[in-house]
């Protein structure tokens, strides 16, 4: 392939391997990436043995440091987590930059972007926005987007917003279980489309409605609130399908204005999505690692490290949501990490309405999902998980250009990835802050064997992660 950027021969760097995993297919490749830029300047095929290949001189590659073979292991692009819950400032005793990132390296996730919730404040106005800067300064270990908020009220901050950086935006349907993060209407949503029709930008939903037409008639009094089933049946699929529905209906005053489904856990809400997209709506969709690999009628009762919303479902709600993704009604796979501290949890009386509602996930995501394909899932390879991990999330987020893929030209943001090795989760060992999540005792397939961020090394599965943080902040203005 052409070159594409200068290289600076002595920051030139080569890596080989069997399996590089690109956009359509797995192939033998060498990747030439420099250390001045962090950018991918040549790929290579078929691959350099060694670094006295007369192809690698001429590029650069003269002495052995500069060249790295890792055989059979896969190099991965850096995965791109959509959907993270940092919490700071405000709620830094939840998760924080520093903790959040970390945990995030160390499962081959280089770009991740911040929800507005739950900080306090949350990310809704200009001033706010600047004190998540400050907080995040210095202490992230992967590149860090935001994602803004739509609450009843802030039209008025959302271009500027855009206009600083922010990635997109993100609505409550419903309660969004924090004071300061209010949910929206109809009116609201509106409002912000067509404030928003002419940015270069995304809205997303947390789509769930609860009113008469979508909460069951139950006696709340009497039902064991200890019982996962209990829960279940107190957020029905109904609830995801009429949002999705007013989502859909409202997208007709922003006809061009691309938005998003986040976290979707419902089978009856992925005919509406093939409709939509059908009648050419600018919709997309995500869902999780935790839907994909847990099933209801597995989850015990008083067992609310479990918990989150909308529900993980029966195992028929599973089966159609991985059917969806390789249909394509859902394209991106998130963790969506929303921690708390494990008070919150109400883990000795197990209440499951009372519990907070979220799951711990960052940089589990490559090795959940792989054991779930490897166990029931043979039609996924690692083609498709980079595909729905790392460039369609990429695209979501606006940062195509630079992260989602191996491409010349694009950021070195690799994930090496031993497909055959094994990750057994000790949440007391894990990086991110209060350690409890329901993988913990997983045996999972596959393990993140090192981390490359701007072609830098940040972690290593044998040593850890880096002394000093490196990642960016991306806040550079999104064109699409």
């Amino acid at each position: 392939m052409p070159a594409t950027i200068a290289p600076s021969y002595s920051l030139d760097r080569a890596i080989t391997s069997n399996n590089v995993v690109f956009k359509n297919d797995i192939e033998p490749a060498t990747i030439i990436y420099s250390l001045r830029t962090g950018k991918i300047t040549h790929i290579i095929q078929p691959p350099a043995s060694s670094y006295d290949d007369p192809r690698l001189a001429k590029l650069g590659i003269t002495a052995p440091e500069q060249f790295r073979d890792i055989g059979e292991l896969h190099i991965l692009p850096g995965l791109v987590d959509a959907h993270v819950h940092l919490n700071e400032p405000g709620r830094t005793e939840w998760e924080g930059f520093e903790t959040g990132t970390k945990a995030a390296a160390a499962g081959g996730v280089t770009t991740l972007i911040d929800m507005p919730l739950n900080a306090i404040p949350p990310t809704t106005t200009i001033d706010n926005f600047k004190l998540k800067l400050d907080a995040a300064k210095g202490q992230c270990w992967v590149d860090v987007g935001f994602w803004g908020g739509i609450i009843p009220g802030n039209v008025d901050q959302l271009v500027p917003l855009v206009n600083a950086g922010i990635r997109g935006f993100k609505c409550f349907m419903a309660d969004s279980g924090v004071e300061e993060f209010p949910m929206v209407q109809r009116f609201d949503i509106e409002l912000a489309l067509k404030t928003l029709k002419a940015q270069p930008t995304l809205v997303m939903f947390h789509a769930e409605i609860c009113n008469e037409h979508t909460t069951p008639q139950l006696d709340f009094d009497n039902m064991d609130h200890s019982c996962y089933d209990s829960f279940l049946k107190s957020r029905p699929e109904i609830m995801e399908v009429e949002a999705i529905s007013t989502v859909i209906e409202a997208s007709k005053v922003a006809p061009n204005l691309p938005l998003h489904i986040v976290h979707l856990a419902s089978k009856d809400a992925i005919p509406l999505v093939r409709k939509a997209k059908q009648d050419r709506v600018k919709l997309t969709a995500e869902t999780c690692f935790h839907y994909l690999s847990f099933t209801a009628e597995t989850i015990k009762d008083k067992a609310t490290h479990f918990k989150c919303v909308p529900p993980i479902r029966e195992a028929e709600v599973n089966k159609q949501l991985w059917s969806a993704l390789k249909t394509g009604e859902i394209t991106s796979i998130v963790s969506d990490h929303s921690p708390c501290t494990p008070i919150l949890k109400l883990l000795d009386e197990g209440d499951y309405f009372r519990a907070w509602g979220g799951i711990s996930s960052v940089g589990l995501g490559l090795s959940i999902l792989w054991t779930a394909i490897q166990l029931g899932h043979p039609e996924f390879d690692l083609v498709d998980v980079a595909r729905l991990t790392s460039y369609n999330t990429a695209y979501q987020a606006g940062l195509i250009d630079t992260k989602g893929s191996i491409d010349v030209g694009k950021d070195a943001d690799f994930c090496i990835f031993d497909a055959d090795g094994t990750l057994f989760v000790d949440q007391t060992l894990l990086p991110f802050k209060n350690k409890l999540t329901p993988y913990h005792g997983s045996h999972l397939n596959g393990l993140v064997v090192e981390t490359i961020l701007h072609g830098e090394t940040i972690f290593t599965h044998t040593a850890g992660h880096i002394s000093e943080p490196t990642g960016q902040l991306l806040l550079e203005k999104r064109t699409y």
